[in-house]
Order: C-alpha cells, then sequence, then structure tokens
C-alpha cells in the first residue's frame, strides 16, 4: 500500500527589517558642531538685543540684565527638560525648535520696540521673550545628543551584529562623554564670537532691530539646513515637507520684516516722540532725536531721554550754573553740557576766561553746533573762542588731569543725567568727587545736578551724602517750573503720549572744598556781576534752599564704585 505524499509549505525565514542607511557617527559630527557654533553664537546675541533695547527703553542696564540672564538661565533649564519628550522625533523637533528660535529671537528687538512705542510698557514683553528664548535654546543640546548618539548605530539582528553591538558598547560612555565635551566646547566658542560680533559688528553696522532678524535668518538656515541634509534620512516624507514650509515662512517673515524695518522705526519714533521729530541720528554711542523748532523751541532726547526741553531749559541751566559764579570764575570746567546751554549761562559773564567742555558723544556737540535750532538755543556756544571741547569719558580724564598741577579751574559744573540711570551711576560716586576736588582752586564752587528733590528723594540726598563723604561742604536747592507731563521713568521725556506727570523740580547742590568737620556751607548767592536772570535772584534761590532742606531725611551712606546706591 502507497503512502499519501504529504507535501509541507515552506517555513517563512523572518527576515530582519531593512533600515535606511545612516551616515557614520564622524561624517555627521562635523556638521553637527558648525551648527552648534553658529546657533550659539546667534542664541548669545538674542541675549544681548535684549539686554541693549531693554537698557535703552527702560534704563537701569544693571537690572535688566540681570532680569534677562536669570530668567533665561531658568528657562534654558525648563527646555531641557522639554526637550525629553521630544527624543524619540529628535530630528524634527531638532528643526522645529530652531525655526522657533529663529522667529522669536529675530523678532524679538521689533516687537520690543513696538510695545514700548505703542503700549508704553515693555518690562513684561521683555520677560515673556527672555523665557521664550531661553526655552528654544534650552532644548537644543539635548536633541542634539540624541540626534548624534543614533547616528551611526549598526542595526539591530544576528549574532555578528549581536556580538558587535555589545563589543561596541563598551566604549560608549567613553563616547558619550567626549561627544558632550565637543558639543558644549563649540556651544562656548560660538557663544564668545557672538559675544563679540554683537557690539563690534552687528550693532555698529546693522543697528539693533535689523542685526536681530539678519541673525534669526541665520539661525533658521544652520539649523534648517542641518536637518534636511544631514539627517534626511530620520524624517519621514511629510515631515520633511513640514520643516520646509516651516523654515520658507520664517525666512519670509524675517525678510519681509528687514525691507520694512526703516518704515517700522519712523513709525515708533513718531509714536514716542510725536510728529514733531527733525532730526534723528545713530551716534556710535546712542539715538539723538530733536523735535520741534520749527517756529518753538526744540527738545532733545537721548537714547529716548529728555535731555533739553526748550520750553523751559533755563530754568535748569539758571540754578545749574549762576550760583556756582558767585565767586572767581576766570577758569570753567563742565563735565557734560555737549547741548552746550551750560557753557551759554557761563559765557554771559565777561571774567569767564577759559571754559572746558568733557563730553563723551561727539556726535551730541556735532549737531548742538550745527543744528539751526539747537545753535540757536545755545546762542551758538560752540563758536566762541573760549570754549574748548574734550572729548573723553569724564572719570578718565579727571584721573589724567589730576597729575597735573597746573590744571585747576575756579568752577566745576557737573551737567549728567540723573544719578539713576546706571551708566553715570560712576561720576556721581565718592571717587569722582575726590577726583573734582582735587581740579578746584581752594576757592572754588562745584555745582551738580542731582535729579528731583521731590520725586526722587532718596537718590538726592545720597548725592549730598557723597559730595560731604568726598570732603565737601554741601548747599542743597532746587528749582521749579518744570513742564509737566515730561517724564515716564528717570530723566525721560513722553511728550507724545503724556503718560505720567513726572517731577516737577530739579535738585541741584552747591559744594566746596571742607575746611575741616562741621565747615559751613557755601553761601547761595548771584555774583556782582550776574546777568539779568529770567528765573532765579536771590530771594529765589533762599526759598530754593528752604523748599530742599525741608525734604531732608535721615542720614544716608555714600555711594561708591564697588556699591553704588542709586537704585530708584
Amino acid at each position: 500500500m502507497i503512502e499519501p505524499t504529504v507535501t509541507m509549505p515552506p517555513k517563512r525565514v523572518r527576515r530582519a527589517p531593512v533600515r535606511r542607511p545612516e551616515p557614520p557617527r564622524e561624517t555627521v559630527r562635523f556638521p553637527v558642531l558648525a551648527v552648534v557654533f553658529v546657533c550659539a553664537a546667534c542664541g548669545l546675541v538674542y541675549e544681548l538685543e535684549l539686554v541693549a533695547l531693554a537698557s535703552y527703553l527702560i534704563g537701569d542696564s544693571v537690572t535688566q540684565a540681570s532680569v534677562v540672564l536669570s530668567v533665561m538661565v531658568f528657562a534654558m533649564g525648563v527646555g531641557s527638560l522639554l526637550a525629553k519628550r521630544l527624543r524619540c522625533r529628535a530630528a524634527v523637533g531638532f528643526g522645529l525648535v530652531e525655526a522657533g528660535l529663529a522667529l522669536v529671537g529675530g523678532c524679538s528687538a521689533m516687537v520690543l520696540y513696538a510695545a514700548f512705542a505703542w503700549l508704553g510698557e515693555s518690562r513684561y514683553v521683555l520677560v515673556a521673550f527672555s523665557l521664550a528664548i531661553g526655552v528654544l535654546i534650552g532644548a537644543e543640546i539635548p536633541l542634539l545628543m540624541s540626534l548624534i548618539q543614533r547616528s551611526g548605530r549598526p542595526a539591530e539582528g544576528g549574532e555578528r551584529a549581536g556580538r558587535a553591538g555589545r563589543k561596541a558598547s563598551l566604549g560608549e560612555q567613553d563616547d558619550a562623554a567626549g561627544t558632550v565635551a565637543d558639543l558644549f566646547a563649540a556651544d562656548y566658542v560660538g557663544a564668545l564670537v557672538g559675544g563679540l560680533a554683537f557690539p563690534f559688528l552687528l550693532l555698529p553696522w546693522l543697528g539693533q532691530l535689523t542685526g536681530a532678524l539678519v541673525t534669526g535668518a541665520v539661525n533658521a538656515v544652520a539649523g534648517g539646513g542641518l536637518v534636511l541634509w544631514v539627517f534626511r534620512h530620520d524624517l519621514t516624507a511629510r515631515s520633511r515637507a513640514l520643516l520646509v514650509a516651516v523654515n520658507v515662512s520664517v525666512l519670509a517673515v524675517l525678510a519681509t520684516a528687514t525691507v520694512l524695518v526703516d518704515d517700522f522705526e519712523q513709525a515708533a519714533r513718531r509714536a514716542v516722540y510725536g510728529e514733531s521729530v527733525r532730526v534723528a541720528v545713530h551716534t556710535d554711542l546712542q539715538e539723538v532725536v530733536v523735535t520741534g523748532g520749527v517756529g518753538g523751541p526744540p527738545d532733545l532726547f537721548l537714547d529716548g531721554r529728555l535731555r533739553v526741553a526748550g520750553q523751559d531749559e533755563y530754568r535748569y541751566h539758571e540754578a545749574l550754573v549762576h550760583p556756582a559764579m558767585n565767586g572767581p570764575h576766570a577758569r570753567v570746567l563742565i563735565v557734560g553740557g555737549g547741548d552746550g546751554m551750560a557753557a551759554r549761562e557761563v559765557l554771559r559773564y565777561p571774567g569767564a576766561d577759559s571754559v572746558t567742555v568733557v563730553e563723551l558723544d561727539p556726535g551730541v556737540v556735532r549737531l548742538a553746533r550745527t543744528d539751526p535750532a539747537l545753535a540757536a538755543l545755545n546762542a551758538q556756544a560752540f563758536r566762541d573762542p573760549r570754549v574748548h571741547v574734550v572729548y573723553a569719558d569724564a572719570f578718565r580724564w579727571l584721573r589724567g588731569a589730576a597729575a597735573r598741577v597746573q590744571e585747576r579751574y575756579d568752577v566745576v559744573i557737573s551737567d549728567l543725567p540723573d544719578p539713576g540711570i546706571t551708566p553715570s551711576t560712576k561720576l556721581y560716586s565718592e571717587e569722582f568727587y575726590g577726583l573734582v576736588a582735587q581740579m578746584l582752586t581752594p576757592s572754588g564752587r562745584f555745582a551738580v545736578h542731582a535729579g528731583s528733590v521731590t520725586d526722587r528723594p532718596r537718590t538726592y540726598w545720597t548725592v549730598d551724602a557723597t559730595l560731604r563723604a568726598a570732603g565737601f561742604a554741601t548747599r542743597p536747592y532746587s528749582a521749579g517750573g518744570r513742564t509737566p507731563g515730561f517724564a515716564a521713568g528717570p530723566d525721560r521725556a513722553d511728550r507724545a503720549g503724556g503718560t505720567g506727570e513726572g517731577p516737577g523740580d530739579w535738585g541741584f547742590l552747591l559744594a566746596v572744598r571742607a575746611a575741616g568737620p562741621g565747615a559751613p556751607p557755601p553761601p547761595l548767592g548771584l555774583a556782582a556781576d550776574a546777568p539779568l536772570l529770567r528765573s532765579l535772584g536771590p530771594g529765589s534761590l533762599e526759598a530754593a534752599a528752604r523748599r530742599a532742606e525741608r525734604g531732608r531725611g535721615p542720614e544716608l551712606p555714600p555711594s561708591t564704585l564697588v556699591h553704588p546706591r542709586y537704585g530708584g
């Protein structure tokens, strides 16, 4: 009997899934490090842009830098934690993070300036951008680390592959440590380049707004190019199309904003200063804006802060200059005063033989000399042969001049911004006043603008304490009649918006070198050859002194270079 033959179906052999080829890890490492370098440079530029613009718009650069840095570092930690959720799709996650960072960072300066111009408040916008940029920067390194660790990894399956995998795992920890070291080295070097490029290249060549937009475009090209080129094998067709569309959209937004940035800046400037802007120039140090002057007195703004209000500047400058001229006044030194108004008042005295003006920004003096409205307001002071202008940092210049015994002055006038504005804090320090004391003759007088007595009494009386600590006897006094509606912060005007009434007075201190403890304060009066003044007289000065003394509080500590005490 023949048994039937049963034919068994052939067994199906499971084949290992075919993996798309991935570039070797060493091939990936160099472009990744290059992109980390570029992205780190861009990230630091965003950070410095926020600090610089916030200091310009809000004031007090120390506070703004502290807010931006602390919030951003905190947000970077948050971003690192959030990046853990994207590790399974690290390539598309990194591409979207870089596109978002390019858009947010590139537009941050423009949005911050818009909030300041049209809303009048930019602090909350500053914090929001610091948070957003910090989160996105913090997500970069973890995602890149994940991509590098996955690149070049052998396919699983098969005994030989398993043995190779086990053998390779012995060095994985060392390799991971080396990868982290490489990433952070590229990150730190990129931050160095970005930090140097911002003040020396981007800011002087492109300005704050355009510089941030161009940085965002570079960021988008670097991040998107890395993912779409090096890690294209990790992307599905849908993810690749998404990244291309997102990056093209970001670049289109940044390019459009770059084209329109000049129109935007003009519109924002009109929103801040009103429609009467006549001159707006960027010097090497600051933005200088002149408004009015056609059928009325001009106003001069430096970095958004009112320095000369043509309507009432004579009250300020007469009170600052003329009490100090009550005595010998052949040689006069003016610290600051690049607008020429203080020099104008000094030159009204026939006995003033020499006037030295120490001004940091040549652009301000150039404008005060050439602009018809400003030159008319300062009575062409800089064309007088008695006036000599020195372009220098006042602190550094005084240190050098103090060594030259022949350079002594009968009168020194400090015509500087309010002491609460951080860049000028060192010029209200005990060390600075010590240098001034060395420049005065034994009978010399020193007049200091010290901010508002009524609006910022702590600042004003700190200046008084600092002068006395430097060896001066002081006489406080103030001048009223300040135009209302001109202040939205320390020494800053907001004529267009009219937000806040601002201080209604100016505070001054007249100082002489004290012979010893308990020396009497200097007399407050006018010189015998004083010209006819519109706002001052012997009676008004005594009233100004009594008005200032009524606000005296408890004794305050002096301000020094290492311990500045002007905060608000």
